[in-house]
Formats: structure tokens, C-alpha cells, sequence
């Protein structure tokens, strides 16, 4: 079965977390206990808080803090490893975990808050369980990655902003202790962008309406502001509606390839249950195991290969982008990357699904989990279709 540290990014040397090989056991051992309370959370769709915790005390939520403000500051590469295996102990741990991540490796690298509000966030990261993420989608304008406006809106007084709105798949929300929410300004020029919103304030409510096929311990429930007061400076980047924002091409690669090592994790906890099952199930008709079978053995053969693709393909980007050799292209590839993987997760499920037939389908086995899971990878942004369509486009108008 592969290890975390099967495939080391040069780029990870001397990165200030003891060593690359503590940093890889201390995740595989929290993965390992993750795994024993998956199921549970999965059934109950309860959140793990048990996990943040742990990962709180391996020091494990500020890897993409900078080491200026007290964090690690590592690399792309290194962060796929740590998501892919906290994927295989619990995938619903791991998509909470990643976009924390995302939201700091954005904010370190684009600087855009304010100085004082940026530090404190990642200071209390570092010294507690300070989690953060984005709040973008809403009920009637769904996904804000196929264009439009936010009806959430922000209205500036003399003691803040106001802000009112609707989220929904609010990934993380019961332990969150920040949301990034995404609002337009009701002044003369509108503005649009995203506002800090502490957990605490009156007139935010969570509503707890998350009960999905899968990743169901992800606690992405509703989040409602009804004239929540934040201060003036928690306006961490607006701009006018009229003005298109710059795009960093290095956002959407690092959310495209850490998500994709995170549906790797998942299809490979499928493989490595697989595996077990077929050297234990010993048919009595066929007197030997399962994977002595020419049958067995070609299929996970077949499973083998796409998950060696995709992990060639997510490691190979993510060290190129680490060393800083990459093409203008890089949020295209990025998306590629995340298509084929993703694509190559779900047909290694089912493909296990299909050799083990009625028990890969109980409750009882983590398969059908897994299963559930890894569909979900269909949902992130960008969506196949906008991948797709972005790719034809580039090769038929260079044409």
C-alpha cells in the first residue's frame, strides 16, 4: 500500500516542521484514528470535533500560515500529502481542513487584509482552534463560479458594516470561528467582496440543514445574517462592482490540486479495504482467496493505474508550481488535473463496488462510503463541463 511520503517534493527540505518524515508519521497515526470514528459521523452526520482537536494538538492547522506569523509556510505539494491522507482516515475531516488551508495560502500570498486583522487570525490559529472559510454560495443564485451578483448585502454606518444574507453549504460551520462572506455594499457605487464575520455576533444563526449523500460529517449548513455588525476594517477586499478583480492564477491551482489529492485519499482507503477483503474472502467453492483470481487481480489492476496517474499528475504540477516553473496556463492545468483525478477516484470505487457486489454495498463496510464520498469530488468548483468547455475553447481559438 503506498505511503504518505511515497512521492517527496525536493522543494519540502528544511521547511521548519522537525522533519518531513515526523510530519508524516504524526498525520498518518491522527488519519489512522480518524478512520475509527468515520463511520459514526458518516451514519449520524455528527461533527468531528474530536479530530480538529487532535489536529490542533499536532500542531497541524497553520501548515500554510507563514513562518513570520508563527506557522509553517509550506508548499503546495506538501499540503496535497497531509489532505490525501487525512482523506484516507475521515474525507469529511479532510474537505474542512483543506479549506482552512485554502483561506490562509490565499491571505499569505495576496495580502489584501488588513495587517493587524490578518495577524491576529493567524495567531489564533496557531494558539487555538481558530477556524476559517468562505461563504459564497446562495439559494437563488447558487454557485457564484457561473457569474452574478450576491444578495447578501453590506451596508456601511457610522459603527460598521451591516451585513444580511442568506449562505447555504457553508462547509465547516459548526466549528468555525470566522466566515469569509461574500456581500455587495448598498452605497451610490456598489462594491462587492468579502467581509469578516466572527461566529459569535448577534443575529448570525446557523441552521442545520446538511443531510447529503455524502461527505455528511462536513456540517455544511445554512448560515443566516440578519444585520450582523462587523467594524469598517473587516472589509477584507472590496472592490467596485463595475471592476473586474485580478486574477491570481495561483488560487484556483491550489483549490484544484488539494482537493484532488483529497479524492485520491478517498479512492485509495477504498483500494486498501479492497485489497484486505479479497486476500480474507475465501469462497468455500474455490477453496483460496479472492485475489488469487486472474479476474480480481486484473481489476485492481486497472484500479492501480488510475490511481498511479492521478497521483503523478496532482505531485508533478504541484512541485512544478512549488519550484516556480509553471506556464500562464497553470489555473487551466490545474482544473485539468483536478477533472482526470477526480474522474479516476470514482471509476477506482466503482470499480471495487463492482468485484465485490452485495457486501462492498453494506453499511457495515466502508466501500459504499467511500463511494458516497468521492462522488462529491463532481461538486467543487470548477465543475467538469466549465473545465471542459475553458479547455476547448483555449485549443480552438489558438487554432
Amino acid at each position: 500500500m503506498s505511503k504518505l511520503n511515497e512521492v517527496v517534493p525536493a522543494t519540502l527540505v528544511n521547511k521548519g516542521c522537525e522533519s518531513l518524515q515526523n510530519l508524516f508519521e504524526r498525520i498518518e497515526n491522527l488519519a489512522k484514528d480518524f478512520a475509527t470514528r468515520a463511520a459514526a459521523h458518516d451514519r449520524e452526520g455528527s461533527f468531528p470535533f474530536e479530530n480538529f482537536a487532535a489536529l490542533h494538538e499536532a500542531g497541524l492547522l497553520s501548515l500554510t500560515i507563514p513562518q513570520e506569523l508563527g506557522g509553517e509556510g509550506l508548499g503546495l505539494a506538501t499540503i496535497c500529502q497531509v489532505i490525501e491522507a487525512v482523506a484516507r482516515g475521515d474525507a469529511s475531516t479532510a474537505l474542512v481542513l483543506t479549506m482552512h488551508y485554502l483561506q490562509h495560502a490565499h491571505a499569505a500570498r495576496n495580502r489584501r487584509w488588513h495587517p493587524d486583522i490578518y495577524k491576529r487570525l493567524c495567531r489564533e490559529s496557531v494558539e487555538g482552534i481558530a477556524l476559517i472559510n468562505a461563504a459564497r454560495v446562495e439559494p437563488e443564485l447558487g454557485t457564484p463560479a457561473r457569474g452574478g451578483l450576491p444578495a447578501t448585502i453590506a451596508d456601511r454606518t457610522d459603527d460598521g458594516w451591516r451585513l444580511t444574507g442568506h449562505k447555504q453549504y457553508t462547509t465547516g460551520s459548526p466549528i468555525l470561528r470566522y466566515f469569509i462572506v461574500w456581500a455587495q455594499t448598498t452605497e451610490d457605487e456598489p462594491q462587492v467582496g468579502n467581509f469578516l464575520v466572527p461566529h459569535d455576533l448577534p443575529g448570525l444563526q446557523i441552521v442545520e440543514t446538511w443531510d447529503h449523500l455524502g461527505m455528511r460529517a462536513t456540517g455544511s449548513h445554512d448560515l443566516i445574517l440578519e444585520n450582523v455588525l462587523i467594524p469598517l476594517e473587516y472589509a477584507l477586499d472590496i472592490r467596485p462592482v463595475s471592476a473586474a478583480p485580478s486574477v491570481d492564477p495561483l488560487t484556483a491551482t491550489w483549490g484544484s490540486l488539494t482537493l484532488s489529492a483529497l479524492y485520491l485519499g478517498v479512492a485509495t482507503s477504498a483500494r486498501n479495504w479492497l485489497i484486505k477483503y479479497l486476500n480474507e474472502r475465501t469462497p468455500s467453492n474455490l477453496g483460496a482467496p479472492l485475489a488469487t483470481l486472474p479476474r480480481f487481480q486484473t481489476a485492481v489492476g486497472e484500479m492501480e493505474a488510475l490511481l498511479f496517474a492521478s497521483r503523478r499528475l496532482i505531485y508533478g504540477l504541484a512541485q512544478d508550481i512549488d519550484r516556480g516553473e509553471y506556464e500562464p496556463t497553470v489555473g487551466l492545468q490545474a482544473q485539468t488535473v483536478k477533472y482526470l483525478t477526480t474522474t479516476n477516484a470514482i471509476r477506482a470505487v466503482e470499480i471495487g463496488l463492482e468485484l465485490t457486489g452485495n457486501p462492498g454495498l453494506l453499511r457495515k463496510n466502508p466501500l459504499e462510503r467511500h463511494y458516497r464520498d468521492v462522488l462529491c469530488s463532481r461538486i467543487h468548483t470548477p465543475q467538469n463541463d466549465v473545465i471542459c468547455l475553458s479547455l476547448g475553447k483555449s485549443v480552438l481559438t489558438a487554432s
